[in-house]
């Protein structure tokens, strides 16, 4: 687990454009520049192991087209939002816990825990998920 001051720091890197500097590890790992365990890709998106698992089964789904946070989505992003849950729930059936059950989650901003400022979705289940998560 990463301390918030650190997360924060991240953030406000990624801001004044040090992250452009260093380039995004999502990027470099949808166009193979970096190692990953690829389960599923297409001309959307993408889906690997997180590197950092919280439950038994944790992967992210990542779109191919860089956009920062939720918030920077913008009104042309919408069918690629609904690709990116559609290939979520079908992860959830390809690993087998779309029966017992599994949890999307999509942080933004350092104070929600996103720590890689390129929308991703976790796919997380293969235990029982605790409320209120964090």
């Amino acid at each position: 687990m990463l301390p918030f001051a650190f997360k924060k720091l991240i953030y406000y890197g990624y801001k004044k454009g040090m992250m452009r500097m260093f380039g995004c590890v999502f990027c470099q790992i949808a166009a193979r520049e970096k190692p990953s365990t690829i389960l599923y890709e297409d001309e959307q998106c993408i889906v690997f192991q997180d590197v950092n698992p919280k439950a038994p089964v944790h992967v992210l789904v990542v779109p191919r087209k860089h956009i920062p946070s939720l918030n920077e989505n913008m009104p042309q992003d919408n069918a690629l939002l609904g690709h990116l849950l559609a290939v979520a729930a079908h992860m959830a059936k390809e690993k087998g816990i779309e029966g017992t059950g599994y949890r999307i989650v999509i942080n933004t901003n350092a104070e929600a825990g996103q720590t890689v400022f390129h929308l991703h979705l976790h796919v997380m289940g293969g235990r029982i998920m605790r409320w209120p998560p964090g």
